[in-house]
Parts: C-alpha cells; sequence; structure tokens
C-alpha cells in the first residue's frame, strides 16, 4: 500500500509538478513518496526553521489558527523553488487548511505556480476551501 500512495497522491492532478512541497511530519514522507513517483524534486516545509538552521536564504510565513488553534511558522529555502516551478503539497491529513494556505502562500512568495493540495484524507472544515486551494484528495473523513 505504501508504494501506492505516492502515485495516487500525484495522480489526483492532470498538472505534473515540477516540485513536491511535504510540511513536517508526515507530509515529509507522503511527499518524498509522491515525488520520488513523479520523479521531481522535494522540499520539506519545515516547522520554526529559518536562517538560524544555516546561512541560505529562506522563505517563512505564519499559519492563521490549525486544528490545535496553533499558529505555526513554516518555511525553506528560497534556492529550492524558482519562478518556473509547479509546485504540490501533499500532507496526509487536510482539516483547517491552514497548513495548505501557508503552503500556497510561500509558493506564491517563490514566483512559482501552485497546483494545490493533494492529500490522503480531506477532513475540511470549511468546503469552500476544496475550490478555492484547490485541494484533492484520497479519502473524505466521512468514509472513514
Amino acid at each position: 500500500m505504501l508504494r501506492e500512495i505516492g502515485p495516487a497522491l500525484a495522480g489526483l492532478y492532470d498538472v505534473e509538478p515540477t516540485v513536491v512541497l511535504g510540511p513536517v511530519s508526515r507530509g515529509s514522507l507522503v511527499g518524498a513518496l509522491t515525488a520520488a513517483a513523479v520523479g521531481v524534486g522535494f522540499v520539506e516545509m519545515r516547522k520554526h526553521a529559518g536562517s538560524s538552521v544555516d546561512s541560505d536564504r529562506w522563505v517563512r510565513r505564519t499559519t492563521g489558527p490549525d486544528y490545535q488553534d496553533r499558529h505555526v511558522v513554516f518555511g525553506f529555502r528560497r534556492t529550492l523553488v524558482g519562478a518556473e516551478d509547479r509546485v504540490l503539497m501533499v500532507d496526509d491529513w487536510i482539516d483547517t487548511g491552514a497548513t495548505a494556505r501557508t503552503a500556497r502562500a510561500l509558493v506564491e512568495d517563490c514566483g512559482a505556480h501552485w497546483i494545490g493540495a493533494a492529500c490522503i484524507v480531506d477532513a475540511l472544515t470549511d468546503p469552500r476551501l476544496r475550490h478555492d486551494l484547490p485541494v484533492r484528495s484520497l479519502l473524505d473523513i466521512r468514509q472513514l
């Protein structure tokens, strides 16, 4: 089953990404599987990381409230996503959409094209986000 997750998530969109973005922690696993399935690069979107980690320039954004009402700073090295890239964010679960909105803002900060958010489980509390982000998933929470 693990071998099939990456291709299944990549297959949710017609546009092929040039970069897959995965938020820590489980998004790093399913994102890497998706990137390997498509044969493109993977970027880990790290929490609370930045210039103190290394000397490279970082792009960073703070999320709106997540499912635990936290605001999290996410970021990655600026050189990993270029203006020519088509970026697909991959995660295991989406609930409030806070992480996906932040990922889209980071991608736009780099001048890259945002494809959308591919998730294993869609548990969105605001159904409008499915269209706005856009979000595609393998399962809906009601199927569990």
